[in-house]
């Protein structure tokens, strides 16, 4: 469980985040929503210890995570754009992932194989494409069982099949009480894939709820709609301020 407390950064006279207090529960799936500038990703960065926020606390399983980098031994992160070294192979970036965590006796190896990525251990990363280098990615954020999965944009950039076996995959863990918190700007895979929706803009949250109950405040049968329902909500109370 990740407990967000009061959480708050600014960079220089920009505020990206505003007293933020959030909870993403084990066994819970959460979208992650906003528009460009909302303040997801330097939230995310904030969970995974890469930004320090100026207030507030974060806690994973109870303990607070400043100073202590134990925890991200529990995330598997996908980010949006995988960087790794251009002049190693695929089947290296495993082989030194997998060395780095000696510790863990039993690893997931399902999109390795699903995506056939055995096959094509000796290309080297400069070569690939961008749906390869996701593909890469989404493995290696699966690959020690975590407990928490951060996905940013996961099927961007991904063939349609790839899209479907990385959709099944993360449907599966879905119901091995883990807990996803997903961003995507495609409002569909969103929908199929989590159950709980969190609503950022301007550096708050404004919806944090399940999918079913924004759609029922909304009327609309489609998350998109939906969201795009409050967002034209929020632009209206904005101009009569």
């Amino acid at each position: 469980m990740i407990t967000v407390s009061n959480l708050g950064k600014k960079f220089g006279k920009l505020e990206v985040l505003k007293s933020i207090q959030v909870d993403f529960n084990h066994g819970s799936s959460y979208a992650m929503i906003g528009p460009n500038g909302s303040g997801k990703t330097t939230l995310i960065k904030c969970i995974l210890g890469m930004v320090i926020p100026d207030t507030g606390i974060i806690t994973v399983n109870g303990k607070p995570i400043a100073n202590d980098w134990s925890y991200r031994n529990l995330i598997g992160y996908m980010p949006q754009i995988g960087r790794y070294p251009d002049q190693m192979k695929i089947g290296q970036i495993f082989d030194m992932i997998r060395d780095l965590r000696q510790d863990q006796s039993h690893m997931d190896e399902d999109l390795i194989r699903e995506f056939k990525l055995v096959q094509m251990r000796d290309k080297r990363m400069h070569t690939l494409s961008g749906g390869t280098r996701q593909k890469v990615s989404a493995s290696l954020a699966f690959l020690f069982n975590p407990r928490i999965m951060i996905l940013d944009e996961p099927t961007a950039g991904l063939d349609p099949i790839a899209v479907e076996i990385l959709k099944e995959k993360i449907l599966a863990e879905k119901n091995k009480d883990r807990t996803f918190l997903i961003t995507s700007h495609i409002m569909s895979d969103l929908d199929e894939l989590t159950s709980n929706v969190v609503y950022l803009e301007e550096g708050r949250i404004l919806f944090n709820d399940t999918i079913d109950l924004l759609k029922e405040e909304t009327g609309e049968v489609k998350l998109g709609k939906a969201i795009a329902s409050v967002m034209k909500r929020n632009l209206k109370d904005a101009e009569k301020v």
